[in-house]
């Protein structure tokens, strides 16, 4: 299974700059609804970790693809 070198790199550079963005934005929307703050914490750190998985996902079946397209 070969992928295309920029496409993880792209990945790895972006993909945690998203779950960043994901957890600050879930993070202070979720302040504003709950008394404690440990519940927006782990709603947060969800938020951030499905983006991040996302993101890496959908790269790396990206890379996958162009791989596959240009080789045939």
């Amino acid at each position: 299974m070969k992928f295309v070198p920029i496409s993880v790199g792209i990945a790895l550079i972006f993909s945690p700059l998203a779950s960043a963005m994901a957890f600050i934005i879930t993070y202070g929307e979720y302040l504003h609804h709950y008394p404690d703050k440990k519940k927006p914490m782990k709603l947060a750190i969800e938020a951030a970790l499905v983006t991040f998985t996302f993101f890496i996902a959908l790269s790396f079946i990206v890379s996958y693809l162009l791989e596959n397209m240009a080789g045939s």
